[in-house]
């Protein structure tokens, strides 16, 4: 089995760490947070490889809030930059009308369909 560590208390937190799980291969399931590095305050050059593995999850997580009526804020995580997140916000949405177009990975359809199930939110208030 797979345990998933988030902030407690944070829903968006849950939501986010989900989505890699939702997206990481059987081999990164079984590394601690997926073998991702992280580094708490990043120069521009690490901010921008960070939001450029960033997208994906968030995109995943934007669908999973909507399933959830919860609303979806983009976080480029880093307090000390403090990076406008309006682009990366921009990426986010272009990306997941693309990825909503492509139809979601198994396992994100599979727990899009539970919160959906669960938060009762109707399939035309879905993206």
């Amino acid at each position: 089995f797979h345990r998933l560590e988030f902030a407690h208390g944070f829903f968006a937190s849950a939501l986010h760490e989900v989505a890699h799980w939702c997206i990481a291969g059987e081999q990164r399931r079984r590394q601690v947070d997926f073998g991702y590095w992280y580094l708490p305050e990043r120069d521009p050059m690490q901010q921008a490889e960070f939001e450029a593995v960033e997208v994906a999850p968030q995109v995943l997580e934007s669908v999973f809030s909507d399933a959830a009526g919860f609303k979806f804020r983009p976080s480029l995580d880093n307090l000390e930059l403090r990076p406008d997140p309006a682009e990366f916000l921009a990426k986010v949405k272009q990306a997941k009308a693309e990825r909503l177009a492509a139809g979601l990975p198994t396992r994100a359809a599979q727990f899009h369909r539970a919160l959906t199930d669960f938060y009762d939110v109707a399939e035309s208030a879905l993206p």
